[in-house]
């Protein structure tokens, strides 16, 4: 999710149905027709699973998360401890200029490997950004009167960790500037306590495009993409969450973003940090190799879990349209600036037409995919221009749709196929979970419910059909059917906005305590939990630094490395899973598990699963996403 500005739960206003309804009547009543209840016990699936739960946290890369994870005897991991990048205490290792970072220089033209000057010194300040100063709830009963989603010990947690700072100023906890941090992966936990809340770094399309540095002279047998990942706070210091078509502030420094390099931070889990997930992995199934689908935010990333790949702006019939022009992002620099970039940011760009190489931006990332020893993925539509970061979705949760127009910040009706239409066109049960949905008004929970992560809260052939618009429910369902053991096939579950793990407007351990809820209640079915996997990421890295190896699949990523577990019977014992893997290999595990057919031709389920040569990273056959059966072990 895109932080400060770009950060908003609220619904937009309601807006009169659309003569476009009309013309999709004819549709949703035919999606009627499939979408009779099924029972999962009874649905053939080709392995034991019946019931796949995900869920979905916030902006954590691998290495920010597992950094300094160490597997069980016998197994590998690729981390920066593993690397000799830090050592086990959080400290520089051996190897720390391997992920030393550079300034550079993008005065006329975007680039994504944009000239490198000098590296830094030391890093620039961390700056506060959002952080809120004071804690969210100053009481346990406040925190509970709102938060139904945590364990009764963990209420505590919405009460403590405000930084006591004001936002967008220089994090003094992290020492009086100039605090002299040096230029790597710095231990966030030895200046604050894991229960702090702490900024988050930009984490938008064309930033993190840059901040990967890709140049395939580059490249290198362990490496073959050539991204060399070392402009982090370069992009958070020049162009940080967008200048959304404002002229660059004057003076600037280092700090007017707001965010100075709190993107090289990492929480230390060989000293105790994220105890739970810790846990989980070292007695089920951790991925290293799993990624971010599109570069970008929540809102791109949610919709690729959704739809297999990106959504583009339509006119009433479904086909592409072209958007207001002030919601086109144009990545190149102000005239006299250094990368500070002409259209982006939340109230401004957020499509990209991709398959028009004169677009700006477009060339220097299609000239680097041109440059790829292997074709990339066929993702872009002629005239399509498609969402790369956050906007809200083009139908409210009654189904009526979203008003649209150059100031507002919203996404038409799509008819692109989904997991959802997937599903339902083959009899197999599904349910998005998202907390704060409050039976179906989109304010609950102090309007902390994500609107922008429902991929399904996009879709006309969801969103005008009441019985498949009831598929979108609440925590409180969640915990309802568990209970009685009346879990759909396939689930998705996303947090609110306090537990989601984001960093400055939540933290990580929240958000573990919101996955330890549901794990303990299906571990409370023994009948459930026998035939359940539950899969645990996060949406995208958040702009934070990761070391692994990233495959350029299409125009929109892949990104950085983030988190994937799975807990589940078929997963215990598992350990280090290495299989290539990124957001749309969720339904490739679904199609394979209950033998149904990919979402569509054009999404990225149809690449095949990767080969990869022993202790290799990179797919020998790229582009290709695994399915994520190699994180569960079946009887045979």
């Amino acid at each position: 999710m895109e932080h400060r500005k770009t950060r908003s739960w609220l619904w937009i206003a309601l807006a009169s149905a659309s003569a476009s309804m009309a013309v999709f009547a004819a549709g949703a009543a035919h999606a009627g027709s499939a979408d009779k209840p099924a029972n999962p016990e009874a649905v053939t699936t080709t392995t034991p699973i019946k019931h796949v739960v995900l869920i979905i946290g916030e902006n954590r890369t691998f290495d920010h998360v597992f950094g300094t994870f160490v597997p069980k005897a016998g197994q590998t991991v690729s981390n920066l401890l593993s690397k000799g990048i830090v050592n086990a205490d959080g400290s520089p290792g051996p190897n720390f200029s391997l992920a030393q970072q550079w300034q550079a220089s993008d005065t006329t033209t975007y680039s994504i490997n944009p000239a490198k000057t000098s590296v830094y010194s030391v890093l620039p300040d961390v700056n506060t950004d959002g952080t809120p100063t004071a804690p969210l709830f100053s009481t346990v009963a406040a925190a509970e009167a709102v938060e139904p989603a945590l364990q009764l010990a963990d209420y505590v947690e919405l009460t403590t960790g405000g930084s006591g700072l004001p936002s967008h100023s220089i994090d003094t906890r992290f020492g009086a500037s100039p605090q002299d941090l040096p230029n790597g992966p710095f231990d966030i936990t030895h200046f604050i306590t894991y229960d702090d809340y702490a900024g988050s770094p930009v984490h938008r399309f064309f930033q993190m495009w840059q901040q990967l540095d890709c140049d395939i002279t580059k490249a290198t047998a362990a490496n073959p993409s050539g991204c060399q990942e070392d402009l982090f706070p370069w992009v958070e210091d020049t162009i940080g969450a967008g200048s959304n078509g404002n002229p660059q502030p004057v003076p600037f420094t280092d700090e007017t973003t707001n965010e100075g390099s709190i993107a090289m931070g990492f929480y230390n889990v060989a000293a105790g940090d994220e105890s739970y997930f810790d846990t989980l992995a070292h007695q089920y199934a951790l991925s290293d190799n799993y990624h971010q689908a599109i570069e970008g935010g929540t809102g791109a990333n949610h919709l690729a879990i959704g739809y297999g790949q990106g959504v583009f702006y339509a006119d009433s019939n479904g086909n592409p349209a072209t958007p207001p022009a002030n919601q086109i992002e144009n990545p190149d620099p102000q005239a006299g600036t250094n990368n500070y970039y002409t259209q982006d940011g939340y109230g401004g760009g957020s499509y990209i037409n991709c398959a028009d190489s004169t677009q700006p931006g477009v060339s220097s990332v299609t000239s680097y995919l041109n440059s790829l020893p292997y074709k990339t993925w066929r993702d872009c539509a002629k005239g399509a221009y498609y969402l790369v970061n956050n906007y809200n979705p083009g139908y409210l949760g009654n189904g009526t749709p979203a008003p649209l127009g150059p100031t507002d910040y919203t996404i038409p009706p799509t008819q692109q196929k989904n997991i959802g239409t997937l599903l339902t066109a083959h009899g197999i049960s599904w349910k998005y979970y998202g907390e704060g949905w409050a039976k179906g008004a989109e304010t609950g929970e102090a309007s902390s419910f994500c609107n922008i992560c429902d991929p399904f809260l996009y879709s006309t052939q969801i969103m005008t059909n009441p019985r498949l618009r009831a598929n979108n429910q609440d925590i409180q369902n969640l915990y309802e059917d568990i209970r009685k053991g009346k879990l759909p096939s396939v689930s998705i579950v996303k947090p609110d906005g306090y537990l989601d793990g984001h960093p400055a407007s939540s933290k990580f351990e929240l958000f573990e305590g919101f996955t330890k809820k549901i794990i303990d209640n299906v571990k409370a079915n023994p009948a459930l939990w026998g035939d359940t996997a539950i899969l645990i990421t996060v949406d995208e890295g958040g702009g934070y630094y990761d070391s692994g190896y990233v495959q350029p699949i299409d125009a929109f990523g892949d990104g950085t490395r983030i988190p994937m577990l799975a807990v589940s019977p078929f997963s215990k014992g598992v350990g280090m899973a290495h299989s290539y893997a990124d957001h749309v290999s969720f339904a490739k595990f679904v199609e394979a598990n209950w033998a149904v057919p990919t979402i569509s031709p054009s999404s990225r389920d149809n690449l095949p699963n990767p080969t990869q040569a022993a202790g290799s990273y990179a797919p020998t056959n790229a582009p290709a996403i695994g399915d994520l059966m190699d994180m569960f072990r079946f009887p045979s």
